[in-house]
C-alpha cells in the first residue's frame, strides 16, 4: 500500500510541471483576451462622424459590395458602386475576405449589408461583429497575400483607377516614400505609373536576398526570418500601402520572439508607435498609453530582454566574426545596443507626449504626424538591414533538417 501510494506521490511530481505549464499559458490566454476585451470597448476610426466615417465604415462597405453585387462589378464604378465612397481598392484575396465577414453578417442581421441603406451603420452588436470577426480573418487572408502582394497591386492598379490615387491619400505611412516626401515630392517628379514601377522593382530588389538564401538553404526558422524581412519589404517600399499594414510585420515578429527577443519586442513597440496619428485620429491614446508600457514591463520580466544584447543573443556571431578583425568596437556591443534601445524609447516616448499634449504649429499642421512616420521608418530600414543580416549569416540552418 505505502509503496502505490509512494508511486503515486511520485506520478504526481513528474505531471506537476506540465500541469504547471498548461496553467501558465490558461492564465496568459486569459489575460490576453481580457486585456483585447477592454481595448476593444474604445472608439473606433469614423465613429459617428458622417458622410464618409472612417476605416470602420470602409470595411463594412466592402462586405457589402462583395455580398451583393457580382464579381465583375467590385473594382468598377457602377451605379451600385460609387469608387469616391469607399472604392474596394484592395487585391482581390481581401475581397474575398469581406465576402466571408458579409455572408455571416447576414446571417446575424441583414441590415448590416443591406445595398445603399446600410451605408454609415453604427451599433453596439454589429462594432462587436467587426472586431470579432477582423482580426483572426485579416491575420489569415492577409497573410497569404504577402507573398503576392506585388504582383497583385499591379494588376488591381492596372483595373481600378481608384488604387492609383489612394496611395497619394495614404501618405502619413511610416515607410520610405513618405520619408522622402519630406525632401522631395515624388508625386510631383513622376507619375503614378512610374511610381508603381519604381516601388515594384525596389520592393523586388529588398526581397530577393532572404528568398535566394531560403531556396537555397530551407528551414523552418530560415523561414521564420524570411517572413519578418519579406514582410517589412512589402511595407516600406510597397506602392499602396495602410498604416495599419504593419501588423502583417509583427505577426510573424512574435513567431520568433523566443529567438531573439530584445530585437522583437523593440520591433513591436516601434510598430505600435508608428500608428500613434491613427489612434490619435481614433481616440485611442488611453488604450495606447496603459498597453504599451505593460508590453514593455512584461518583456522585460519574462524575457529579461535587456541581458540579451550580446553578439550571440541577437544572431549576430558569425557576422561579427567576421568582421572581428576591421571592427573594434563589437566588444562593448551590448552597451551600444542597450543605449540605443533606451534612446529609441525616450524619443517615441518625447513624440506620444508632444502628439498628445501639444497642438502643432499652423504653419506645420502635419508636423507630429510626419515626424512619428519618419523616425518609424528610420527603426524599420535598420530592422531590414538588421533581419537580412541574420538571415544571410546565419549557419544554424545547415544542420536543421529541410523542409519539402
Amino acid at each position: 500500500m505505502r509503496a502505490a501510494r509512494g508511486g503515486g506521490e511520485v506520478s504526481a511530481m513528474s505531471q506537476s510541471p506540465g500541469m504547471e505549464k498548461w496553467s501558465l499559458m490558461t492564465i496568459t490566454v486569459l489575460l490576453a483576451l481580457t486585456v483585447r476585451w477592454a481595448v476593444s470597448l474604445g472608439s473606433y476610426s469614423g465613429a459617428g462622424k458622417p458622410p464618409m466615417y472612417g476605416d470602420y465604415e470602409a470595411q463594412r462597405h466592402w462586405q457589402e459590395i462583395t455580398y451583393n453585387l457580382p464579381i465583375r462589378q467590385w473594382y468598377f464604378n457602377t451605379s451600385d458602386n460609387n469608387l469616391l465612397y469607399w472604392g474596394l481598392d484592395y487585391p482581390p484575396l481581401t475581397a474575398y475576405h469581406s465576402f466571408v465577414c458579409a455572408y455571416i453578417a447576414k446571417l446575424i442581421n441583414p441590415d448590416w449589408v443591406a445595398l445603399h441603406t446600410s451605408r454609415g451603420y453604427e451599433s453596439q452588436p454589429h462594432k462587436l461583429f467587426m472586431r470579432t470577426t477582423g482580426n483572426p480573418l485579416t491575420s489569415s487572408w492577409r497573410g497569404r497575400a504577402v507573398a503576392g502582394g506585388a504582383v497583385g497591386t499591379v494588376q488591381l492598379c492596372q483595373t481600378s483607377p481608384s488604387a492609383l490615387a489612394a496611395q497619394l491619400r495614404e501618405d502619413k505611412v511610416a515607410n520610405i516614400w513618405c520619408s522622402l516626401s519630406v525632401l522631395i515630392k515624388i508625386k510631383n517628379v513622376i507619375s503614378p505609373r512610374t511610381q508603381l514601377k519604381l516601388s515594384f522593382a525596389v520592393t523586388f530588389l529588398s526581397l530577393l536576398p532572404a528568398c535566394i538564401k531560403l531556396t537555397v538553404q530551407p528551414s523552418l526558422r530560415g523561414f521564420k526570418f524570411a517572413l519578418v524581412s519579406c514582410a517589412l519589404s512589402f511595407f516600406l517600399f510597397s506602392f499602396q500601402v495602410h498604416e495599419k499594414s504593419i501588423l502583417l510585420v509583427s505577426i510573424p515578429v512574435c513567431l520568433i520572439i523566443n529567438e531573439i527577443p530584445f530585437m522583437a519586442t523593440w520591433f513591436l513597440l516601434v510598430s505600435t508607435f508608428s500608428l500613434l496619428p491613427l489612434l490619435q485620429k481614433d481616440e485611442l491614446l488611453l488604450p495606447y498609453a496603459v498597453t504599451t508600457p505593460a508590453f514593455l514591463a512584461v518583456c522585460l520580466a519574462s524575457f529579461s530582454i535587456l541581458e540579451k544584447t550580446s553578439a550571440e543573443d541577437l544572431q549576430l556571431k558569425a557576422f561579427s566574426l567576421s568582421l572581428k578583425g576591421y571592427v573594434s568596437w563589437f566588444k562593448s556591443f551590448p552597451r551600444i545596443v542597450r543605449s540605443l534601445f533606451l534612446l529609441s524609447l525616450s524619443l517615441m516616448g518625447i513624440l506620444s507626449v508632444l502628439s498628445a499634449a501639444l497642438p502643432p504649429p499652423q504653419r506645420l499642421p502635419d508636423l507630429f504626424p510626419v515626424a512619428v512616420a519618419v523616425v518609424s521608418c528610420l527603426h524599420f530600414l535598420l530592422f531590414l538591414v538588421y533581419f537580412n543580416v541574420v538571415i544571410l549569416w546565419d549557419s544554424k540552418n545547415r544542420g536543421q533538417k529541410k523542409i519539402s
